[in-house]
């Protein structure tokens, strides 16, 4: 069984924002020269995501509102995490909505998605370097 494992370094300038890595990805698996087996995308901090969706700039502005709503940033005393003198309570638990990784199953050397689905990094808490895991498994 083969194994590749790749990081990528990302640095949002805003606090809450969603960037397509599909072809950072895809690179991934070429490089792996993987044809069948498994790929894990996760981001390895608390305050940020990997999900599966469409590349739909409606559909993001949609997440962000349902996010802001659902978990607004501000006011920040609303939150004990922030006691501690950090601000990013919210992005913690927007973290838990969108989820923490993917896996993507590789066939015939490709990620095998359905219709119009992309590989995106939620980040919810930005503007400092963070990374994203890239691991693949198979044959």
């Amino acid at each position: 069984m083969k194994h590749f494992r790749k990081e990528l370094v990302v640095e949002i300038p805003k606090r809450l924002q969603f960037v397509n890595i599909t072809e950072e990805v895809e690179i991934c698996v070429r490089e792996s020269k993987i044809q069948e087996g498994l790929c894990l995308v996760n981001s390895m901090h608390i305050s940020s995501s990997v999900f599966i969706n469409d590349d739909e700039r409606g559909l993001h502005h949609d997440f962000t509102e349902f996010l802001e709503r659902l978990v607004p940033h501000a006011p920040i005393e609303q939150y004990r995490h922030n006691d501690t003198g950090e601000d990013n309570a919210d992005a913690h638990i927007k973290r838990q909505v969108m989820g923490r990784e993917v896996v993507v199953a590789i066939t015939k050397g490709r990620l095998d998605f359905g219709p119009w689905e992309q590989i995106f990094y939620g980040e919810f808490d930005g503007r400092r370097k963070k990374r994203i895991l890239i691991k693949l498994i198979g044959e």
